[in-house]
C-alpha cells in the first residue's frame, strides 16, 4: 500500500525555469526507497516538495492519503521527520539530551515522560552513553544520529533523509548507514533517502534515479543496476562488486551478478571450496 503517491509534480524556482518536471512514483509504506541522481538533478527539491517545504508548481503529492495542500499540511508535517545535510545545523540544544527534549518540549510532552522517551531513542541510535555530551565533543556521525534520535522521538511515519552522510567522513558514513538498515528492519517505518552514495542504493528496497529534473529509471536496485549505459548517462556509477564480477567472468571465473561485495565474496568462497 502506497503511503507517498506523486503524480505529473512539476516545479521552478524563476519562471520557466523547471527544476522538476512531470514526476511521478509511489513509495509503499515500511519500504526503504533511495532517491539518487547528480548534484543539480533535483533530488533534494523533491524532498523538500513532498514536506510541504516548497509548493509544487503543478501535479499532486499524497501523504498517506490526504493530498498535500494548504488545509492538510500540518497534519502531513506531523508524519513526517527530516533529517539534513550538515549535522552542525541541527544540533539545537547545549547536550545531547538537551537536543533530544527539544522536540518533545515543542509538543509539550510532560516532563515526567520526557527522560524515558530520551533514553529510548538515544539507545535506538546508540548514543546512550553521549546523553549528557556537548556537540563540541562529539563526531559528525554522532551529530547526525542525535538529530535523528530527536526526529524519532516524535513517532513520523516516514522519515527523509536528505543527503545526511554526503558531509561525513568513511566512519561516519558508516554509522548512519547501519542506523537506516536498523530502522528498517522494524518495518514500522517508511524511509526516503536523498543520496548519490551507491552502496546504500544497492541496500535499499526501491530506487529513484533523477536527471535534470526527470525521473529517468526507477525499480529495485538489481534492476537499476542492470541499465549501466543510463546509469553512466547520468553521472552515477555502479557498484564495484559488479563491476568486479564483470572482470572475473571475462577471465573465465562463473559468477553472478552481485550488488554487495558480501554476495560476492561468498559466491567465491563457494567456489573455492569445490576446487
Amino acid at each position: 500500500m502506497p503511503i507517498i503517491e506523486v503524480k505529473d509534480l512539476s516545479f521552478e524556482y524563476e519562471p520557466d525555469q523547471p527544476v522538476i518536471k512531470n514526476v511521478s512514483f509511489t513509495v509503499e509504506k515500511g519500504s526503504y526507497c533511495t532517491i539518487c541522481g547528480h548534484n543539480g538533478s533535483g533530488k533534494s527539491t523533491v524532498a523538500k516538495l513532498l514536506s510541504g517545504l516548497l509548493d509544487r508548481k503543478s501535479g499532486t503529492i499524497m501523504i498517506d492519503g490526504l493530498e498535500l495542500n494548504e488545509e492538510n499540511l500540518r497534519q502531513i508535517r506531523g508524519k513526517i521527520g527530516i533529517v539534513f545535510q550538515n549535522p552542525d545545523n541541527q544540533f539545537i540544544g547545549s547536550t545531547v539530551r538537551d537536543d533530544i527534549a527539544f522536540g518533545l518540549e515543542n509538543h509539550r510532552v510532560p516532563q515526567a515522560d520526557m527522560d524515558g522517551i530520551i533514553e529510548e531513542f538515544a539507545a535506538r541510535v546508540g548514543m546512550t552513553k553521549y546523553l549528557n555530551s556537548e556537540p563540541t565533543h562529539l563526531s559528525g556521525g554522532q551529530k547526525q544520529r542525535v538529530a535523528i534520535a530527536g526526529v524519532l522521538a516524535m513517532h513520523p511515519e516516514i522519515l527523509i533523509f536528505d543527503e545526511a552522510t554526503s558531509m561525513l567522513d568513511p566512519q561516519g558514513k558508516d554509522e548512519i548507514k547501519k542506523v537506516i538498515m536498523d530502522l528498517h528492519k522494524e518495518k514500522d517505518l517508511t524511509i526516503l533517502s536523498i543520496t548519490h552514495d551507491i552502496d546504500e542504493v544497492s541496500k535499499s528496497d526501491t530506487v529513484l534515479v533523477l536527471d535534470d529534473g526527470e525521473l529517468v529509471l526507477q525499480g529495485t536496485p538489481a534492476e537499476i543496476f542492470r541499465d549501466e549505459k543510463k546509469l553512466l548517462e547520468t553521472n552515477l556509477d555502479v557498484p564495484y562488486s559488479l563491476k568486479l564480477a564483470k572482470e572475473l567472468r571475462k577471465r573465465g571465473i562463473k559468477v553472478g551478478d552481485h550488488i554487495s561485495m558480501e554476495g560476492l565474496v561468498e559466491e567465491l568462497c563457494q567456489l573455492r571450496s569445490k576446487m
